[in-house]
């Protein structure tokens, strides 16, 4: 393992070396010999690391933005895909590798063509016809929007801040190119060769972007956001609108009917009758769905099939959650990268091996201690999982003690 790490780090380290070097004015081609040994397998995750670590360590953004274009030059063919789950029509990423495909069809099967007839003849019908290109061009600003107003968001959350600025800003400099192209042929006066320079390195700029988008940015997303957060996306999407083409479908995500499930096991007993009758007492449902969210601190009840059927809405939740959870499985309720950690607590409680865990981190403010429990029957049955988060930062401090009652 500390041979992995080491690793890791030296590899780290060439890869700044390879950015510093191009920003003191090295070309692509002597920096992709120098370390055509060194990087090899190099994954998205690994190169947004790097973008962090060096505006740590004093560069600006604007730096990293500048080399942007080189940077995935120097990387292109070098990439390996993060594995991630498959994409099904619908999914916001395949939504988004759909529009590109569109994107980049049309540059070349459209506008590259009318570029060059406007090259050989400058004639008012090819110039409107390259009007009518721009104009149909400028739909990427839905697709970059819907990146950077509902994907972004989520990658900063987990502390990816410097790859979606760096392309934040390289989206603008492209809404630019294209306005300004669309300006030159509006009001042309003869200067041909300019207005084709224009376009082309607007168009150069775009299939750019096709490719850090492809190889680096959605392979970072879907390793890193939940089912929850792409549900959100996928709901928020149609506001903004698609470019060129619209979703083939919508995205049909299997979800079990809870309800049927839990009349299924219940059946025969009072659960739907509005109250309950425990071995201590009765309450009504609207009692129990009150008590549950009055409790300080989140719950979440994952059954016995890894099935999420319920979670507390207290009023100052530590995690988020939406109603879009309940019926998925337990991995839908986590980032990809504590999956695994959940599925070997679950699955010691499964086995009688462990009957609960805990874990505390930081956050901000907050101390949060976050505690699995092992669900059991009379008979020692496992019925499920109870996540239970908790704030214990203000019991931390409490100090001597209180017995007398609180003065409003």
């Amino acid at each position: 393992m500390s041979e992995l790490i080491n690793n890791r780090e030296y590899r780290q380290e060439k890869l700044k070396e390879v950015i510093r070097e191009l920003h003191e004015g090295k070309t692509v081609e002597e920096v992709k010999a120098k370390f055509a040994q060194v990087i090899q397998g190099v994954t998205a995750k690994e190169i947004s690391e790097m973008e962090v670590q060096l505006v740590k360590e004093g560069l600006p953004i604007e730096e990293i933005q500048n080399l942007c274009n080189v940077h995935a030059e120097v990387f292109k063919g070098s990439i390996e895909e993060i594995h991630h789950p498959e994409e099904v029509p619908g999914h916001p990423v395949y939504t988004m590798r759909q529009e590109n495909k569109a994107i980049e069809d049309y540059i070349e099967g459209t506008m590259k063509p009318n570029l060059g007839r406007f090259e050989d003849d400058d004639s008012k019908e090819n110039i409107l016809a390259l009007i009518a290109d721009v104009n149909l061009l400028w739909d990427i600003d839905k697709h970059y929007s819907r990146k950077e107003n509902l994907i972004f968001p989520y990658l900063e959350k987990y502390g990816i801040t410097s790859p979606p600025k760096v392309m934040w800003g390289v989206d603008d400099e492209i809404r630019a190119m294209i306005k300004a192209v669309k300006l030159s042929l509006t009001s042309y006066k003869g200067n041909k060769e300019e207005v084709l320079k224009k376009a082309e390195t607007a168009l150069n700029e775009i299939k750019e972007m096709i490719f850090k988008e492809e190889s680096i940015l959605f392979s970072m997303c879907l390793d890193t956001l939940t089912e929850d957060e792409w549900i959100n996306i996928y709901n928020e999407s149609d506001e903004i609108g698609y470019a060129i083409i619209a979703p083939e479908e919508k995205w049909h995500r299997a979800r079990l009917d809870v309800e049927e499930k839990v009349k299924e096991e219940t059946e025969g007993t009072n659960v739907d009758k509005g109250y309950i009758k425990f071995e201590t007492g009765i309450l009504s449902t609207k009692e129990i769905n009150h008590i549950f969210n009055t409790i300080p601190g989140d719950m979440t009840f994952v059954d016995k099939d890894n099935i999420v059927k319920y979670f507390s809405q207290g009023k100052e939740r530590i995690f988020a959650r939406t109603k879009a959870v309940i019926g998925r499985t337990v991995e839908n309720c986590h980032p990809p990268a504590s999956v695994n950690v959940v599925e070997k607590i679950v699955n010691s409680f499964k086995s009688g091996e462990k009957d609960s865990e805990s874990f505390w981190i930081k956050m901000g403010d907050k101390f949060v201690m976050i505690s699995y429990y092992a669900v059991r029957d009379e008979n020692g049955e496992f019925l499920g999982t109870l996540e239970f988060s908790q704030d214990i930062a203000p019991i931390q401090a409490i100090t001597g003690e209180k017995r007398l009652l609180s003065e409003e």
